[in-house]
């Protein structure tokens, strides 16, 4: 009988493989294991948090209500349109300023509601949009109902708000930052200098001084005048708002300005710009006594996003005919993937050709809160606007903080336009900058590049090698094209000729009721205004309101991120930059705007701040 007789190897052998299957199981086991309890685990967390959301989705507003304003947090346009916080595990949705004004305006008719209580240190809110959530308090305030606003330090923003107010309150040790406008632009060409960064800038038009900044170290004559010429009217606007409110002439208001007066809380309160300090508790005691209610009664404070919720929107369904209204609200840039809060043009392309074949759709507002961007995007939004003009849909734009350089193209073709009071518009002008990293490159890190080409412009577009002449001219032609081609649009919108527009283009910024008085728009007025337009150009008496682009909720935008690596990703890295950069962080993202863009820009000349 045949025996079979293993050598010593192949019992080793044998007995490693047993092992190693062994190992690889229990690790592939392993792994699943805490795969599936990682999942179980994160599928429970995201249903514990949307469950609590759900609960706390209703509050019940019960009589003696106040309600209770603070807005030191950024407002969209449109509800939910701005991205999320990766770490903000509450996932509340962010109301924009058209359901704001509308809520302001629902809590006016309530019984339940009895006042305002408007805390009011921070406001982060442009000029247009100040001016119009004002107005809606203003409103509130013609019923006969009260607002009291209070804040341990009033900045000129927030103070533009509270003035409004039947008290404005102030903690003993506060400060009213009331000293009129500036606006301040930082420069970065000796930064460049310094690293051997040479900007190729290329630009039409005296006033376009997007590029101004990385070629010079101050203002330009031209910039300086420009600048005065928008912020003295905002600030007499402010001026004249804020007189009316505390019964203060304009004079006396420019006096305590100049004298810097709320920077000393006593005279804060002797100049009237506020009527009396006290800690918040005794503010709280004020609202109790003011409704009727004993100092052992609770004070029923319900937040403005708890009352919208409570209440929700109020839509008739039973109206078939609707206005689209579209908030292009953010830079210009090309493409469709992105945060919230950008105007995509491949997004809203899509977006368009949907309205344009929604036969109940009978007309569009465009509300345009844009200081520009990419020449193309711009473009190809225009074209859809045309073609739903085209199929019989009118367009009437409402301008909102902004609506200038690529904002302004895609309003320029419109039914009729409308611009707030606070409104900056204009800068029609368009410029390129490239950085040229060649002396950086060898002088700073010594390393260096060589081509080899098939042609006289192969290496075109490179950062490593400055321009020559020739490839300078080509860039400069397609600038001086393509701002011809922005007059010829214009133009055609406005019913001038190329060269009317070029006397007040030539990327020159105007305020609003400059620009009604040169044409550029049709008349002031917000967002009501436009609506009534466009129900009159199409000829309906009914209508209902539908919001593009669809946002999502805080809760969505959250699942969206957990699923999706690369956006996780840049929202955390987003997140750690407004960190770690703080006020700067506007400026990077400025830059990194030039950088998505691909070519020119129709853009407005720097990140406009007036404070």
């Amino acid at each position: 009988m045949a025996s079979s007789i293993k050598s010593p190897d192949k019992l080793l052998n044998n007995s490693s493989m047993n092992q190693f299957f062994k190992f690889l199981f229990a690790s592939c086991l392993g792994t699943a294991l805490a795969l599936g309890l990682l999942l179980f685990i994160g599928i429970g967390w995201i249903a514990s948090v949307a469950g609590s959301a759900s609960e706390k989705e209703k509050v019940k507003i019960s009589a003696n209500t106040v309600l209770e304003l603070d807005f030191k947090n950024q407002i969209p346009e449109k509800t939910n349109n701005l991205p999320m916080e990766p770490f903000d595990l509450e996932k509340k949705d962010v109301l924009g300023l058209n359901d704001i004004v509308a809520t302001i305006h629902r809590a006016k008719e309530d019984p339940d509601i009895k006042g305002i209580y408007l805390n009011a240190s921070i406001v982060m809110l442009g000029k247009a949009s100040s001016s119009t959530l004002r107005s809606a308090l203003d409103d509130f305030r013609s019923s006969g109902k009260f607002i009291i606003s209070y804040a341990h330090y009033y900045t000129q923003g927030a103070y533009y708000l509270a003035s409004v107010a039947d008290s404005v309150l102030m903690s003993p040790q506060g400060v009213v930052d009331f000293r009129g406008y500036s606006s301040t632009i930082t420069y970065y060409k000796g930064l460049l200098d310094k690293l051997d960064v040479q900007m190729r800038i290329f630009y039409c038009g005296k006033y376009k001084s997007a590029t101004e900044p990385f070629r010079a170290d101050k203002m330009s004559d031209e910039n300086r005048l420009q600048i005065r010429e928008y912020i003295t009217p905002l600030y007499d606007i402010f001026i004249k708002d804020v007189a009316k409110s505390r019964n203060i002439s304009e004079t006396e208001l420019r006096q305590i300005a100049e004298r810097y007066d709320g920077f000393n809380a006593e005279k804060a309160k002797q100049t009237r710009l506020v009527d009396r300090f006290a800690y918040e508790d005794e503010v709280f005691a004020m609202i109790k006594n003011r409704i009727g209610l004993t100092e052992k009664e609770k004070l029923n404070r319900v937040s403005l996003e708890e009352y919208f919720d409570a209440k929700g929107k109020k839509i008739n369904f039973s109206v078939k005919d609707k206005i689209a209204v579209v908030y292009a609200e953010g830079e210009i840039h090309d493409g469709d993937q992105g945060e919230p809060g950008t105007i995509l043009d491949g997004k809203y392309v899509k977006m368009l050709r949907k309205i344009r074949k929604d036969d109940h759709i009978k007309a569009i507002v465009l509300r345009v809160n844009s200081p520009g961007g990419s020449s193309l995007a711009s473009d190809n939004i225009l074209r859809e606007l045309d073609l739903c003009r085209k199929a019989g849909k009118p367009v009437v734009v409402s301008m909102g903080d902004v609506a200038a350089s690529g904002g302004y193209y895609i309003a320029c073709h419109a039914d009729s336009i409308f611009a707030e009071p606070s409104t900056i518009t204009g800068s029609i002008g368009v410029f390129g900058m490239i950085p040229i990293l060649e002396k950086t490159m060898r002088n700073k890190l010594g390393i260096t590049f060589d081509t080899v080409r098939t042609q006289k412009f192969s290496g075109f577009g490179s950062t490593v090698y400055d321009f020559s002449p020739e490839e300078s001219k080509l860039i400069q032609d397609r600038v001086d094209w393509i701002y011809q081609d922005f007059l010829g649009k214009v133009a055609t919108g406005r019913h001038r000729t190329p060269e009317q527009i070029h006397e007040i283009a030539q990327g020159r910024v105007w305020s609003a009721a400059k620009a009604k008085e040169i044409g550029l728009v049709d008349d002031l007025g917000g967002i009501d205004r436009a609506l009534s337009a466009a129900a009159k150009l199409a000829h309906l008496e009914k209508y209902r309101t539908t919001e593009y682009p669809e946002t999502k909720s805080g809760l969505e935008q959250f699942i969206d991120k957990l699923t999706h690596k690369k956006d996780r990703d840049d929202s955390v890295r987003a997140w750690a930059l407004r960190q770690e950069l703080g006020e700067f962080y506007p400026i990077y993202k400025t830059m990194q705007g030039f950088k998505q863009n691909s070519g020119i820009l129709f853009r407005l000349p720097y990140e406009l701040s007036v404070n």
